[in-house]
This record gives C-alpha cells, sequence and structure tokens, in this order.
C-alpha cells in the first residue's frame, strides 16, 4: 500500500500520537490478502453464513499486550477451526486506532472489497471513528444466534458503547471495570481497615506513602480511564461528561482533574517523571514489590496473578466506595473484510457459553461474561465454574455500583490535554 497525500490525510482523522503506529502497520498491508471478494453474507441466513465461513481465515485485530489474553485467543482458534473450519490469525497490536486507521486508508484508496481486518476488538473512541467514517459492515450482531443470551432488554449497556448506541454493527464479549487491588501485608497498608476507597483519600495516602502508587502512561487505556474515573469523582459538572465535548466548557469541567494530578505526580512512582506502559506494566511493578497499591481494567486480574504466582498470597481486591467506572467491550467487521462469514461466526462463537465460561475462567482470563445467567440452561450455567476460594477475588456485591462510561470524545480529549501537560519527561 503506497502512502499518498490521500493516505496520510486519511490517518491525520486520528490523534498523532497514533500516526507512526498507523502508517508502520499499513505499510505492512502493502499485499492484500489473496482472497476472490465475496458478496457480503445475509446474517439471518445463518447456515448460509456458516457454509460460506467454512475455509476462511479470520484476521482478528485485537490488543496483544497480556498473554492472558493471548492464550485465550489462542484457544478460540483451536476451536473455530475444529467445530467451524474457520482459522483465526490473532493480529496483536499495541493500540487499536492503529487498525482503525488503516481501514480508513484503504477506504481512502479504493478497497472496499479486500481489507486486511476481519475483525476487531473496538470500543468507545474507535467505535465512534468508525462509525462516523463508515467503515463498519452490519447490522449484525442481533442475528448472531447467541446474542440473545445477553437479554439486552435487561442489559442495555451490551447494545450502548460510550453512550452510544451500536445499533448492531458490534458485538458484545465481555465485560470490564476498574477494580483497585493492594498487598494487604505492605506496611503502607497492614493494620489499616480499608484502604483508600476514594480518590481524595488515595491522594492523602500517596502523600503519606510515596512512590507506592502510579497509573499507566497515557494514552494507554488504562491509564485514560483512571483520568476519566478521577474526573466522574472531582467534577461537579459530571453532566457534561455525557455530552459530546464541543458542548461542554471543557477547561471548567476539567480544572478539578489537573488541580489534582498536579498533586498527585510528586508522589507518585518516580515522583510522576514516568509512568509504566500498559496496565500489564503496572501489574509488574506490583510483582517486584515496587508499589503496594495498583488497579486494572480486568475485575480477576490480581486473582488469576496470584493463582500464577505472579502476586503474593497477601493482595485483595476492591472498589472505590462510590463505585468504579466499567463497560462492555465489543467486536466489530469492517465494510471491507473479505471474510464477513468467518467474522460472523467468530464473533458468534464468543458468546457461546462455552467460550464466555472458557473465557471467565481463572484458568484462561478470568473476563466477565455478558451473557445473563437467567438465560441459560442449568446444563449452561454449570459451565460457569465458582472461581473457587482465591482471597484475590473481589468480594460479593464489589460491581453493583458501576459508573457509565463518558461520551467517547472526552476520552480523545483527555488524552490529549494529558498529553500537553505531562507528556515530555
Amino acid at each position: 500500500m503506497n502512502t499518498t497525500l490521500a493516505h496520510t490525510a486519511a490517518f491525520a482523522l486520528f490523534a498523532p500520537r497514533r500516526l507512526a503506529a498507523a502508517i508502520g502497520l499499513a505499510a505492512l498491508c502493502s499485499a492484500t490478502l489473496a482472497s476472490t471478494a465475496l458478496a457480503s453474507p445475509d446474517p439471518n441466513d445463518w447456515d448460509a453464513v456458516l457454509e460460506q465461513a467454512d475455509g476462511q481465515t479470520v484476521y482478528w485485530n485485537a490488543w496483544g499486550g497480556d498473554s492472558r489474553t493471548n492464550r485465550y485467543i489462542d484457544w478460540v482458534d483451536g476451536r473455530m477451526q475444529e467445530r467451524f473450519g474457520v482459522e483465526v490469525e490473532h493480529v496483536k497490536l499495541e493500540d487499536t486506532g492503529s487498525a482503525v486507521a488503516r481501514v480508513l486508508a484503504e477506504k481512502q484508496a479504493g478497497n472496499d472489497d479486500d481489507g486486511s481486518v476481519d475483525l476487531i476488538w473496538i470500543n468507545g473512541e474507535n467505535f465512534a471513528a468508525m462509525r462516523k467514517h463508515e467503515l463498519l459492515f452490519g447490522p449484525f450482531a442481533e442475528s448472531l444466534p447467541h446474542f440473545d443470551l445477553t437479554h439486552p432488554a435487561d442489559n442495555p449497556e451490551v447494545i450502548t458503547d460510550f453512550t452510544l448506541p451500536t445499533e448492531g454493527f458490534e458485538s458484545p464479549w465481555g465485560r470490564a471495570q476498574i477494580t483497585f487491588y493492594y498487598d494487604s501485608r505492605a506496611a503502607s497498608l497492614a493494620g489499616q481497615s480499608e484502604p483508600p476507597g476514594s480518590m481524595a483519600e488515595l491522594l492523602d495516602w500517596a502523600r503519606e506513602n510515596p512512590g507506592r502508587f502510579t497509573y499507566p502512561r497515557i494514552p494507554d487505556f488504562t491509564g485514560s480511564t483512571f483520568l476519566k474515573q478521577a474526573l466522574i469523582e472531582l467534577t461537579e459538572q459530571d453532566d457534561a461528561l455525557y455530552q459530546p465535548v464541543s458542548e461542554s466548557d471543557f477547561a471548567a469541567v476539567t480544572a478539578p482533574l489537573w488541580d489534582y494530578l498536579d498533586a498527585l505526580h510528586p508522589h507518585l512512582w518516580r515522583e510522576g517523571r514516568s509512568f509504566p506502559e500498559s496496565g500489564p506494566a503496572l501489574r509488574a511493578l506490583m510483582s517486584d514489590g515496587e508499589l503496594d497499591l495498583a488497579f486494572s481494567f480486568y475485575p480477576t486480574d490480581a486473582a488469576v496473578a496470584v493463582r500464577e504466582y505472579q502476586l503474593p498470597q497477601s493482595v485483595r481486591s476492591y472498589v472505590l466506595d462510590g463505585g468504579t467506572l466499567g463497560n462492555v467491550h465489543f467486536v466489530a467487521i469492517p465494510y471491507n473484510s473479505p471474510h464477513k462469514a468467518g467474522a460472523m461466526a467468530l464473533a458468534n462463537f464468543l458468546l457461546s457459553p462455552v467460550a464466555q465460561a472458557k473465557k471467565q475462567s481463572l484458568d484462561y482470563w478470568g473476563d466477565r461474561t455478558v451473557l445473563d445467567m437467567a438465560r441459560l440452561s442449568d446444563e449452561q450455567q454449570a459451565l460457569f465454574e465458582a472461581q473457587g476460594d482465591n482471597p484475590a477475588l473481589p468480594p460479593a456485591g464489589a460491581f453493583d455500583k458501576t459508573l457509565a462510561e463518558p461520551h467517547p470524545s472526552w476520552m480523545t480529549a483527555l488524552q490529549d490535554a494529558w498529553l500537553e501537560r505531562y507528556g515530555v519527561n
């Protein structure tokens, strides 16, 4: 794929921090996939979808920065080959925005039938960008045979992404929510009845225990989610967060956040002069004993790490007193995927009870299911075996208070503002 001025303009629609990665990945696609363009299958004719899917290779572009996610996708690949004759090729991404930009570049180049991305793990700002530029195939999600098991009538979060209706252009496949974890035997926390339960208490704790907490560097998704969590709690204009950022006074709404971070950063790990690159890197600092308190967007992250002897048995998980930010994550099919049937078969399998139970298992990933247990048979419910007595699991009822995601435009604006203030170090 040549990088003409038109392609560069397409990439420029995304934040500059993604541009280099997007160009690099696009260069890898100089040879399009060798396949015969097929007419888009009808999602409502499922037998025809499976017949067309047999023999296809689905190029699934998904974050590849965590071994647990990768091993689950490897398991999925094996099952898809056995059951449907579909091979799943995991294209490991550091930044999902780079794959989005690649699809947009293909559209700018007139490649409407033989794209390089068949399925993409997205939500939030990337979903909004793909819908805006008409880069998605659909609607298809509500035609998947297993979609009804999510029971959207009682669980509207499976059809809403960062306040935006998905309208069948995304299929849910997991739940995430900010969950804090700490070493209960650490000197900074031992003997305390409760760890810090709010942003204000976290700041006080950091002042008393300098260097023992931090968050991932922006624009990492986990780090950006921490900014949103803090902003929701700190601002007095939280209603503005659920409208496009352009309709609000960004400086006024976010002023309490920057005041808070200015006060917090000097007490972070390395005095806030540098930050870990990701959630797994944050967990590694806990494992190495450099931190006493951390957080993840995967609620069972600490429990899986304890099970695998990556964190000590003294680690415990909890959520903040006022609740924490949570969302559903999705998969979507680009409009120019040459393997839409295989992608739909994969999206449907990801919603099957067996795949959802395997994903929720601490032996694989520990990612929470999007299925409504009341919609499952007794046999299907039995697949979701109890996680045992792992002491690092969040307590019962921990996720009763889930804070809704702001409009996707806020995430991009917060990332840009953070980089301008703190990005050069």
